[in-house]
This record gives C-alpha cells, structure tokens and sequence, in this order.
C-alpha cells in the first residue's frame, strides 16, 4: 500500500508542477495526494476483503473436513470386521476357481443331447444318491447343466454338496463340496438365513443394507478427506 501511495503521490507531483501559481500547486498537490491515498485505501480494502473471505473460505472447509473424519471414524470402526470380512471372501470369489473353491467340470461321455436321457431320470440319481448315501436332504436348489462338456451339475438347498452327472448314462462324475457357495452366503449375509432361517432373507437384506449404505459412507467421507487439504492449499496460494 505504502509502494503505492508513493508512487502515484509522484506522479500526480509531477502533475501538479505544471499549475501557473504556487497557490495552486499547493491545491493541486494536496488534491492529488488526497485522491491517492483514497485509491491506494479502496486498493487495500479490495485485498483485504479478498484475504478475509479467504479465510472464512479455509475454515469452512476444515470444519468440514473434521466432520467428515469424525464420520469416517464413527462408520469404519465399529463395522471393520464386516467390511474386512466382506472384502476377504469378495476376493475369495473372485478366484474361486484359481483357488479350487468351485469344482473343476468334469466332462460327460456325451455331449450330443439327442444321446442324452431325460432330465428327471438324472434328477433320480441325484436325490437317490443324496438320500441313501449322503443320508442328507435330496431337496434340489438347482440344477447347472453344460451342454459343452455333456455333464449336469446338481446343487441342493440345504448343504454344500455337488453331484456331477453324466446326462448321457446317469452316472455319477464327481462328489465335491462347493466352498464358494459357502463363502458367498457369508459374503452377502445369507449364512445366518440358511442357518436359522432358510424360508427367508431377513438377515441378508439388513446385512446388505448396512454394507452397502456403510462402504458409500466410507467412499464419500474418504474422497473428500483426501481433497479437501488439496483445495486449501490452492485457496492458501491464491491468497
């Protein structure tokens, strides 16, 4: 401010020299000067004005930043063992097959399906088979049949066993526990159903819900923690 006042008081001196009397250089140079230092008192004004609304500016955005931290905290705190358990077996299924968590297909004696008997003289194997030799429920969930490899795959409702049969002579392939359906019921939360409740999705419905509302929380409260220092320091450099 001072560095202006100077100089513009100078040239308006300057100015002033060229008044006819010396009573009107007197007149005209303090005119001047009170008009530069009124220009350089609106300059000063501007700035400051600038620098305290910068400064309102960074303390907004702290007191926001402490309350999304105070929010990351409250969340990932009492839900890291669901989260880290949610990621866990997420990463699990996604390699289930590298990992031998789902069974290999084995391959039929037949994949022409006119060669193929039908559906429910295979399904007959199945629960025969469940009943007598596993002495488990025959109550099928589903059946996954590969028309490539000429086998279908029986999955029950009530436990983690698989039977591949052979779709052309009804021969059982394979007997193998399915650990991916296992560690997918307790990634989404449907373990506690198929224990207590098997008519239901109570348990799975809140469980997703609570994950899902949590980890937007998380991602949210974490993105603008990690930018928010960002734009004070840009607010801090342009002051």
């Amino acid at each position: 401010r001072d560095f202006a006042v100077f100089v513009l008081s100078l040239l308006l001196f300057v100015l002033s020299l060229f008044a006819k009397s010396e009573s009107n250089k007197l007149v005209t140079f303090t005119f001047c000067y009170a008009v530069t230092t009124a220009v350089a008192d609106l300059f000063y004004l501007h700035r400051w004005k600038k620098s305290v609304y910068m400064s309102q500016k960074t303390t907004r955005i702290a007191s926001t930043t402490r309350l999304y931290r105070k929010l990351h905290r409250w969340v990932a705190i009492p839900l890291f063992l669901f989260l880290t358990l949610i990621g866990t077996t997420g990463l699990l299924l996604g390699w289930k097959k590298q990992t031998g968590l789902l069974p290999k297909t084995q391959k039929g004696s037949n994949v022409e399906t006119q060669a193929w008997i039908s559906l429910d003289s295979i399904s007959k194997v199945a629960t025969a088979y469940a009943t007598h030799t596993l002495k488990k429920s025959a109550e099928i969930d589903r059946i996954d049949v590969r028309p490539q490899k000429g086998t279908a795959k029986f999955i029950f409702a009530h436990h983690f066993t698989e039977l591949q049969i052979d779709c052309a002579t009804g021969q059982i392939l394979a007997v193998n526990a399915r650990n991916s359906d296992f560690i997918e019921k307790i990634h989404d939360g449907s373990i506690l159903d198929f224990e207590l409740n098997p008519n239901g999705e109570q348990f799975k419905l809140s469980y997703t819900l609570i994950a899902g509302l949590a980890m937007i929380l998380l991602s949210i409260s974490g993105f603008w923690l990690w930018y928010n220092p960002i734009r004070m320091r840009k607010i801090k450099k342009a002051a």
